[in-house]
């Protein structure tokens, strides 16, 4: 079996079992984009503030540990770091328009077949592909 297949199913697994405490344990769906503009939010507790930031401290340090300790793969950038930085930046602007991200409407919205998450899934999907083909068609990858 190849590793990298194994290597996507634990993260699935992992991916989804966060989901499910989130969605069970807390009553919440476990949207990232959410959860990380949370973080700005003065008014909530103190408590809620700290779940947010172990959550996103999770989401960097365990990919890290993951790399570190062998199993999982360290890449380098096939793209500019200011290409990086856009592209992150046009993804958190679009998670917020869609009041959502892959997370929110992908894991949790198609698991409880909310049909704003199915629709919201179909579009990124969509226009995924249609970035990915514009820019091969450009050169940049």
């Amino acid at each position: 079996m190849p590793t990298e297949w194994l290597l996507g199913l634990m993260g699935g697994l992992m991916i989804g079992g966060a989901a499910a405490v989130f969605l069970l344990g807390l009553g919440k769906v476990m949207g990232a984009s959410g959860i990380i503009a949370g973080l700005m939010n003065t008014d909530d507790s103190v408590y809620a503030w700290l779940d947010r930031a172990m959550f996103v401290g999770g989401l960097v340090l365990v990919p890290a540990v993951f790399v570190h300790l062998g199993p999982g793969q360290s890449h380098d950038a096939v793209v500019s770091w200011p290409l990086l930085a856009l592209a992150g930046l046009l993804v958190g602007f679009g998670s917020r328009l869609g009041n959502g991200c892959t997370s929110g409407h992908g894991v949790c919205g198609i698991s409880r077949l909310a049909p704003r998450g199915i629709v919201a899934t179909g579009v990124y999907l969509s226009f995924g592909v249609i970035a990915v083909a514009a820019t091969r068609g450009l050169g940049w990858s």
